[in-house]
This record gives structure tokens, C-alpha cells and sequence, in this order.
């Protein structure tokens, strides 16, 4: 208290409104190997559309589709997955130079590597921002000066064409691109496409907004002029020149044009879509926009195209020489400016083999495995068929061992989410024996630890593949993993995710392991939970046990669950309590935040019974000596129903049921 001097009223606050925070449990976590994106960076997507933005559509193969539709299976039900693309052998990033020999991660590996153009001799111009097959399908075109603009001194044609022409000759074919657009103003207006690379005095040519195969619409005369203009013209105001910030030191004409296209039509389905446009952008490593921020072309692409890098970037714009000149420098030493359109065709992308077992496990490790950093729920394998080092997939017991037990051994570190995983492929699809397949999923998981943080399912899933038009199987894992995640956001996490109310699989066609009530017996009894068809029922996991071995309130899901969530919940809680005076007063602010918390939990159904000891007895003078502070709580958690037993007993006529209670073992009744 603050020392008064005279009479007074001093006015002090007491903060014990302290309460247990909400804790997420519906985030999934999951690293496998996809088309385009980011590679060993965590990326959070919330929907179907967010995952294939980010990473790209399956390959026309079910190993490409596995890992894929494993994560998007769980965005079925869940609505945070966080996503590591996998460093796997051969993943090569697009480029113009076509070598198939270098990867870019991401945004780091390109300031690292690339900014400063140490890489511009091996690659070109530009390289795509990520690895994969896709990047082939992009081309980058650039216009750098008035002329490769719009040129009406460009050429005139070398004699008289006539109607229906689709082949001119011109007096130099050297000024055209491909993709030019052409006109005959002395004609006609009639807009042409320059449809192949000029050889020659022949240019081949087709009219827009005609039938495909359209030539000359007007008879064009020897000696015609002709008028060429840049492909993308027609997306830009006016031609590059001169930026404001040149204008302003007094330097050369600087603007470039930018532009970006699915050549091919991989990413959008439509050759030659643009993808994006960057116009007016800065030579000069000084440019700057009308609010300040850098103009110059390197860093806008940096920071503001989805699809390349520049790799080459200089003063003089398409020179590869891997400097960085002001408007200052330029004053004197005008900067390079193509009388021409550039076209850069991006080609040596790859995506890279399957995964091995070591890269699954680095991922996990890597990105998944603190968590203070890296907040997540499950902990989906996926698929675990592996790379057997030359690009041939293998599906063998010891790598899926290898992977299934090191992801648990991150749940067990962390203690606060669970690892969901299926058995190997090989043991249920196209095994048509159904105790074989049974056989071969006990057989997998007998390998596996026996832990309270797993969730074992018992199959893969046939489903379509909406990119390819075709049906693949991918493992259950990522649904299994779904189902629990919605099963918490419709209800609470230790409510059992099984069953016909909360257990339904979404979007199956088939399972390839649909197990009878003998096989559903033995998969149980070894831990793995069936998922299962009933006629007009759907596709329901019909059962809730973790991995656990061992009798225990925790071989349950819910249990597991709830005391994942207490754990959690209370932990962050305590955290509030560090570096305070283990005394009465902290104690009992303490159990204020934690006694309602949990009294909510037993009104929601999570426990039956719960009591929190912080006080004297179990904060000695020498714990408190210690620097230590102990809580103790005792819960009782609530039990799922897993075996109902009906007994209907027929009774004679006239006969009180009181009467015949106790022949059956019943002290007491309901009658109707």
C-alpha cells in the first residue's frame, strides 16, 4: 500500500477472476508429398479450395492421390489442418534455363539462394517459386520499352496475300514473337495471332474472334504495312516508360511490364490464362510506388507474385548479369530495354518421389514435435508406402512400423494430441480373403506401440478422384481423424467420436476391409478400431479404443481426449501462477480458475466427479522451499457404453412382475 500522509481513501484492485482458458482440439497435422507449394513449411489450410491453391491437384496415379485426398479427407469434418510438403528426392523447381537440378523451398530458400542472382546461370530469368511438374506449365512474358509495345514501323508484308491465307511473308520476320498481335491498318482492322515462331520471311497467323483456322479476312497488298503489338497489351493502360522516381532524378526510361500464363493450362485448365499481371514496375533498385514501398521488379515479384521468382534480375533487365543499379547510376547508362516482347517458356520441374520413412519422420520432428510452437490436435500418417530409393513405390511392415511408432513417440512427448493411423495398403486392398485382410491388419499393428495417444483404424477407402475422373484408394486415417475432430466441435472432445450418431464416414464408395462381426470381435480385442458398412446405415467407426495394450480408463478415446483437454486447459492456466508467492492467497486463486472449469466439464458429461487439493498439505515448506507449486486433481471421467445387453423376460398370465423379479436376479422393476 502506497504510504499516505494524510487522511484519506486509497482505492486497490484484486484480480480472482482468473479462469482455465479454452484449449483447440479439432487442429489436424499432416506432411506428405503434393504437386506445387511450399516445401518444409508449415501451412494452415481451412477448406478444399485452400489445400489445392496452396498445394496443387493430385497426379493422374493413386500414390499421387494418397497424400492428397489423406488431407483433404479430413477438411471434410475439421476445419484447421497444418500441412508440411515434404523435401523428397527429385523435387526440382521450373525454370528458364530448363535445368532439372534446383529446388526452391520457399520465400527463405529464395533470399537465401536466389536474391542476389548467384543462381541466374543455372536457372535464367525466372524460376517458379515452388517444385513440381506444374511450374513447367508457366510462362513469363515481359515488356520492357514502348516498341516491343506497340510497333507501327515494325515491317511491311514482302508481297499480295489473298483471303484465307494463314501464311504471310514479311520483309524480317526477326521482329515478331510468338503470340504477337497484328494488324493491316492500310486494310483492314481485323486483330490476327502470330500462332508459331517466325522462320524466315513466313510468319503463320490466325484471326481473333473468328472460327479456329481463320486466315486473311480481307486480301492484304504487296507491300502492306503492318502494326505489332505486344499479346498482352490490352491488359495495360499504356506502355512502360519512364517511373515517377526516374522522372524525379533525372534518369533514363525504367518501367517494365510483367506478365504471368498457364502456358499449357495446367493450373487453370485453359492454355495461355493469365495468371497475373505486375505492370510499370522499376528497373532500378531504388524504384519506388506512389506509397513509398519498392517498385523495383526483383521485389515485387518477391513479395507479390504466386508463381516465380526473378532469378536474373539487373539493371539491365534481361542482361543476366546479377547486379542492382539506381536511378542515379542510370542517368548516365540508360538501361537495357529489349526493342521486343520476352518470352520465357519455364520447363526441368519434377515432383520428386514418394516419401521415404526418414523424410516422413524429420517432417513430424521438425515441424510437429514442440508444443509451445506448433499447436495441433492429430497427428494423421496417411499413406505410408515409401521411395525404395529408385522412384519405385514399396509397401513393406518395417517402414509403416518405422512411421506409425515415431509419430507416436511425438505424441507421447507432447501429450496433447493422438496419432490416427491405418493399416499398409498391401494388407487390405485387393486381398479379397476377408480373414487374410484381417489377419494382415492385426499382423501391422501388433508392431506397432502400445500408447493411449493413438487411434488405430482398421482399412483404407475407396473414393473418387474428382482431378483425374477416376476412383483411388487412400487410407482411412485422414476420415478417422475427421470424424473425431467434427465429433468435438459438435459436441465436446470427450464425447466418443464412434457409432451411428457421430461415427459416419463421409464421401466413401467402398472399404476395402468391410469386416463381419467375427473379424470386427478380433480387431477389437487387438486395439484397432473397425470402420465398418451397414446396409443403409453408411460407413460408421464402430469403435473407440486408443493403441493402449493394457486394461485402463485410457485404452477409451473420450478418456484420453478429456484428460488431454484438462491437461491442456489447466496447464495454460498455471502458467499465470509463475513467479508468484506460493502462499493462501495464490493457492486458493488457483482452484477458484480451476473448480468452475471443471464443474463445467461434469455438467457437459466428461466427468462424474472431481475434487482439486492446492493448499497446505501438498505445498510444504519444503516444496514451497523449492520454488515449487503443486496442485493435485482427482477426476473421475465418464465411461462410454461399448456392450448393451437386453434381457426380455416372458412372464404367465396373472403373474405380478414382483413377483417373478427375483427368479432373475432383480430386486426391483419398471412396469408399464
Amino acid at each position: 500500500m502506497a504510504f499516505q500522509v494524510s487522511p484519506g481513501v486509497q482505492v486497490n484492485e484484486i484480480d480472482l477472476t482468473n479462469v482455465v482458458p479454452a484449449v483447440s482440439t479439432t487442429t489436424g497435422a499432416f506432411a506428405g508429398s503434393f504437386q506445387w507449394g511450399p516445401v518444409d513449411e508449415v501451412i494452415t489450410v481451412s477448406d478444399s479450395k485452400g489445400l489445392v491453391d496452396t498445394f496443387g491437384s493430385p497426379a493422374n496415379t493413386d500414390a499421387g492421390a494418397e497424400d492428397f485426398y489423406t488431407a483433404e479427407s479430413f477438411l471434410k469434418y475439421g476445419s484447421s489442418l497444418r500441412v508440411v510438403r515434404i523435401n523428397s528426392t527429385g523435387i526440382f523447381s521450373a525454370n528458364a534455363s530448363g535445368a532439372a537440378s534446383s529446388l526452391l523451398k520457399g520465400g527463405e530458400d529464395y533470399t537465401n539462394t536466389y536474391k542476389s542472382g548467384g543462381q541466374a546461370g543455372t536457372v535464367g530469368k525466372f524460376i517458379s517459386k515452388y517444385g513440381g511438374s506444374k511450374g513447367n506449365s508457366l510462362k513469363v512474358s515481359t515488356c520492357a520499352g514502348s516498341d516491343a509495345y506497340f510497333n507501327d514501323t515494325v515491317t511491311t508484308t514482302g508481297g499480295a496475300e489473298a483471303v484465307g491465307q494463314t501464311t504471310i511473308t514479311v520483309a524480317a520476320s526477326n521482329v515478331f514473337t510468338l503470340r504477337d498481335i497484328i494488324t493491316f491498318p492500310q486494310t483492314h482492322n481485323t486483330q490476327y495471332r502470330v500462332l508459331t515462331a517466325p522462320s524466315g520471311t513466313t510468319i503463320t497467323i490466325e484471326a481473333l474472334n473468328q472460327p479456329a483456322g481463320t486466315g486473311l479476312t480481307t486480301a492484304v497488298a504487296s507491300g502492306a504495312n503492318i502494326d505489332r503489338y505486344w499479346e498482352h497489351y490490352g491488359l495495360f493502360s499504356k506502355a512502360p516508360g519512364k517511373s515517377a522516381t526516374s522522372l524525379a532524378a533525372g534518369g533514363s526510361d525504367d518501367e517494365i511490364h510483367v506478365v504471368v500464363v498457364d502456358e499449357d493450362g495446367v493450373f487453370t485448365g485453359t492454355t495461355n490464362t493469365v495468371l497475373e499481371t505486375h505492370g510499370f514496375l522499376s528497373c532500378a533498385s531504388d524504384g519506388k510506388d506512389s506509397q513509398g514501398a519498392s517498385n523495383y521488379y526483383k521485389d515485387v515479384l518477391e513479395t507479390k507474385s504466386d508463381y516465380v521468382y526473378w532469378s536474373a534480375h539487373s539493371t539491365g533487365t534481361h542482361a543476366g548479369v546479377a547486379v542492382e543499379k539506381d536511378h542515379a547510376g542510370s542517368v548516365s547508362a540508360a538501361f537495357g530495354r529489349p526493342s521486343a516482347p520476352e518470352n520465357s517458356s519455364l520447363s526441368g520441374g519434377a515432383n520428386g518421389r514418394s516419401t521415404t520413412a526418414g523424410q516422413k519422420q524429420t517432417a513430424w520432428s521438425d515441424h510437429f514435435a514442440d508444443g509451445d510452437t506448433a499447436d495441433l490436435s492429430f497427428l494423421i500418417v496417411g499413406s505410408t508406402r515409401t521411395d525404395n530409393g529408385s522412384g519405385v513405390d514399396q509397401d513393406l511392415l518395417t517402414d509403416w512400423t518405422t512411421q506409425v511408432n515415431q509419430a507416436i513417440l511425438v505424441a507421447e512427448a507432447r501429450k496433447d494430441c493422438m496419432v490416427i493411423a491405418s493399416p499398409r495398403r498391401s494388407s487390405v486392398v485387393n486381398v479379397s480373403n476377408e480373414s487374410t485382410q484381417s489377419t494382415n491388419v492385426l499382423a501391422d499393428f501388433n508392431t506397432a506401440t502400445s500408447t493411449s495417444f493413438g487411434v488405430f483404424d482398421s482399412t483404407w477407402v475407396y473414393q473418387y478422384d474428382r482431378f483425374n475422373d477416376k476412383y483411388c484408394w487412400i487410407p482411412a486415417n485422414g476420415h478417422t481423424a475427421g470424424i473425431m475432430a467434427r465429433s468435438d466441435l459438435q459436441r465436446d472432445a470427450w464425447v466418443s467420436p464412434a457409432g451411428f450418431s457421430r461415427g459416419q464416414y463421409l464421401g466413401i464408395t467402398k472399404l476395402a476391409l468391410n469386416p463381419k462381426q467375427a473379424s470386427r470381435d478380433d480387431l477389437y480385442r487387438a486395439r484397432v478400431n473397425p470402420v465398418a458398412t451397414f446396409p443403409g446405415q453408411g460407413t460408421i467407426l464402430f469403435g473407440d479404443k486408443t493403441a493402449l495394450s493394457t486394461p485402463s480408463a485410457f485404452d477409451r478415446i473420450n478418456v484420453r481426449r478429456l484428460f488431454i483437454v484438462l491437461e491442456k486447459a489447466i496447464a495454460t492456466a498455471a502458467k499465470a501462477q509463475l513467479f508468484e508467492y506460493n502462499d493462501s492467497f495464490t493457492r486458493a486463486q488457483f482452484r477458484s480458475a480451476v473448480e468452475p472449469f471443471l464443474r463445467d466439464v461434469k455438467n457437459r458429461r466428461g466427468l462424474t466427479d472431481f475434487s482439486v487439493i492446492c493448499d497446505e498439505t501438498n505445498n510444504t515448506d519444503s516444496v514451497i522451499d523449492r520454488n515449487e507449486f503443486v496442485c493435485s486433481i482427482f477426476v473421475k471421467p465418464a465411461k462410454s457404453i461399448n456392450f448393451i445387453t437386453l434381457n426380455f423376460v416372458a412372464a404367465r398370465s396373472g403373474v405380478e412382475f414382483e413377483e417373478i423379479y427375483s427368479a432373475v436376479g432383480y430386486e426391483a422393476g419398471t412396469t408399464a
